[in-house]
């Protein structure tokens, strides 16, 4: 039989693994008599691990939520995805940079000298795209309120600032009437936080800035949600910041890389990434021209699988001709007289800088 404090440990990570245990599978499980496993849950919960009974013809166990965070039993793996995770938060927005270091300090701190040394040798070291404004960070508390309507599928109004002093005036009122939404889903793009809603007062959906929002209390009643339009959340974020509504990059195209989707989605930040397996994932991508897309594409050193549309497959072979050309010692060019003609969703004139 293990010792005590190996058994304890052992039953709590069962404990952890599934919601409800029959007590006669925990001793199972555990090599140890029912009588044990029952002393075990005692003990538990003297060191502050709400460890429930539950009743019924087997009988059974639960760990449940408690008033005060217990210590937590992690695996090798898991102890080393969260410090990983812990070392990038200070990218989220979320401005939880100084709560995150210092959580960060405790897991190291109870880790494995082994593990320590893991973490130690795994600085990573975030860094955000350029642009032309530092993004703002959002509140915690406001991203709590956001999730939590969204979660209880309940009526959401909110105050939304605006963008600079002179929109606010632009209708004639200094203070505009609060928003009121039907919240879907909380979601990040380029390190900013968002809001995806159904409109009330406009009866369409919005995406609304979470920086900018200031909730009301209390929530609305609560409601069925509606479907986005195209199914996929992940895609309607895509298409409305992108313009695939018609507005802005007319060349969308899709293709299978065998590529993870994780070295995929580090390289196109403004494209749809879906996982396929482990070595292979769906790009759903937007460009001013067909060539241009194939292009960028293309610098994935991968093999690629055009799913669509014909004019990106046709793309692909006008840049795989000029290629070619530019392989030879005497390039044929695709200028006038040529014969061929180039490929692109507008005009040079039209198409933006």
């Amino acid at each position: 039989m293990p010792k005590t404090s190996g058994r304890l440990l052992s039953l709590l990570s069962l404990l952890q693994a599934r919601r409800d245990w029959p007590g006669a599978l925990l001793a199972e499980r555990l090599g140890v008599s029912p009588r044990t496993v029952r002393r075990d849950a005692d003990r538990l919960r003297e060191l502050g691990y709400p460890v429930v009974a539950v009743k019924g013809p087997d009988g059974g166990y639960r760990l449940d939520a408690g008033t005060e965070l217990p210590p937590l039993l992690f695996d090798d793996e898991q102890a080393v995805a969260l410090a990983v995770a812990l070392q990038i938060a200070t990218t989220t927005g979320a401005g939880i940079e100084e709560a995150a270091a210092r959580a960060l300090t405790t897991v190291r701190q109870v880790m494995p000298a082994r593990l320590r040394r893991r973490i130690d040798t795994l600085q990573v070291t975030a860094v955000e795209r350029p642009s032309a404004s530092p993004n703002p960070q959002v509140s915690g508390n406001v991203l709590m309120a956001l999730s939590t309507a969204v979660h209880a599928r309940e009526e959401l109004r909110f105050d939304y600032a605006p963008v600079s002093p002179q929109a606010a005036t632009d209708d004639g009122r200094a203070d505009p009437p609060p928003r009121r939404v039907q919240p879907h889903h909380l979601v990040t793009w380029g390190s900013r936080w968002y809001l995806v809603a159904w409109d009330l007062d406009r009866e369409d959906w919005r995406t609304f800035r979470a920086d900018r929002i200031t909730p009301r209390t209390p929530t609305g009643p609560r409601f069925t949600p509606r479907e986005v339009p195209g199914g996929e959340v992940a895609a309607f974020v895509a298409g409305r910041f992108q313009g695939f509504d018609g507005s802005g990059r007319p060349c969308r195209g899709e293709v299978i890389l065998d590529l993870p989707a994780a070295a995929v989605s580090r390289y196109s930040r403004e494209g749809v990434v879906e996982e396929l397996g482990p070595d292979r994932c769906r790009l759903v991508l937007g460009s001013w021209s067909w060539p241009g897309l194939a292009a960028a594409i293309g610098g994935f050193d991968a093999d690629i699988e055009v799913v669509g549309p014909p004019e990106l497959k046709a793309a692909f072979a006008h840049l795989a001709r000029r290629y070619a050309d530019a392989a030879t010692d005497a390039p044929t060019c695709s200028g006038p007289g040529s014969g061929r003609t180039p490929l692109s969703g507008r005009s040079a004139a039209s198409r933006p800088p």
